[in-house]
């Protein structure tokens, strides 16, 4: 189904399978020692394991509350258009509906950085441009952003009674329920709303070790560094006007428990870096953008080859 749909009929006990508990012993600074690393493991690990344990637990309990007093809430949007890559190779043109895809009418475009560095190998030089078919072909492109609500209020709730482990926990909590939103909605994206893996059936752990088909790269991910693409996202699918996630002046997004991501379906994109970039595709970049070189140059800092002016 083309166009945008709002999500918020899902609960919180809807993703709590798809959890992935080791970026929780991550912000608490507990490491498991090899074989005891990760989630379950690092409950054995000599050192930590107690630890982890008692933390974890203490998070169960939190979470109980959470999910039985409604204090957070998921909400978020899809988008699901018909999509080409520009002739030129570089940038993916959107349409809401086949009949604009036929008269050339694009709603946006989305616009890719490439790998420029130089490779040893015979590997390609990626861009996520090269996922999606060039125009003449029906393909597709989803996005989302997903946002947990309500843990700004909790958070002020337990700095007022100077709680301070509690408010650490339930932005850990907020973090990890909003991730697994993302999981939970890839993957009815892939079998239901956009049905390109209908038949896919993997358990939980395998949707956390990446087993299924298509990627959900963000914009200010290693595949596409560029901060800026998304605000194209939120101009296509509008996830402030429909679901109040905003986005501040520096691009990061509000409320703070929130993911972005463009999906692709391709069977043979992957996730990758782009890596350092030149000159001579900043300048490219930023014309095909429509943004003085400048400010571009200024949110590609951290990959530039060479030094601003």
């Amino acid at each position: 189904k083309l166009g945008v749909t709002l999500i918020e009929d899902v609960q919180l006990e809807d993703v709590v399978p798809y959890i992935d508990w080791n970026p929780f012993f991550q912000t608490w600074e507990l490491r498991g020692r090899y074989p005891n690393r990760g989630y379950p493991k690092i409950f054995d690990d000599e050192a930590v394991g107690s630890e982890a344990k008692k933390l974890f637990n203490d998070a169960q309990e939190l979470m109980k509350k959470i999910i039985a007093d409604k204090s957070m809430n998921l909400k978020g949007v899809v988008g699901m258009f018909a999509a080409n890559r520009t002739d030129d190779g570089e940038d993916v043109l959107v349409y809401s509906s086949e009949e604009d895809r036929e008269s050339g009418k694009p709603l946006d475009k989305f616009c890719m950085l490439r790998q420029q560095a130089e490779k040893e190998s015979d590997d390609p030089y990626l861009s996520q441009a090269d996922f999606i078919a060039p125009a003449g072909y029906k393909d597709h492109i989803g996005m989302f952003a997903v946002s947990c609500f309500g843990c700004d209020a909790l958070v002020q709730k337990y700095e007022a009674e100077h709680d301070d482990y509690n408010k650490i926990m339930s932005q850990a909590l907020a973090d990890r329920f909003v991730e697994a939103f993302a999981e939970y909605l890839h993957r009815v994206m892939r079998t239901d709303m956009w049905g390109y893996a209908k038949d896919e059936s993997l358990n939980e752990e395998d949707l956390l070790k990446i087993k299924y088909v298509g990627i959900r790269p963000a914009p200010g991910y290693p595949s596409q560094p560029d901060h800026t693409e998304k605000s194209t996202m939120w101009n296509v699918i509008k996830a402030e006007q429909l679901a109040g996630i905003q986005l501040s002046e520096s691009l990061s997004m509000m409320p703070a428990a929130s993911v972005s991501a463009l999906v692709f379906a391709h069977p043979e994109s992957c996730y990758f870096a782009v890596g350092q970039v030149g000159k001579d595709q900043v300048e490219s970049y930023a014309k095909r953008k429509n943004m003085e070189l400048s400010p571009c140059e200024r949110w590609l800092s951290p990959i530039l080859n060479y030094e601003r002016d």
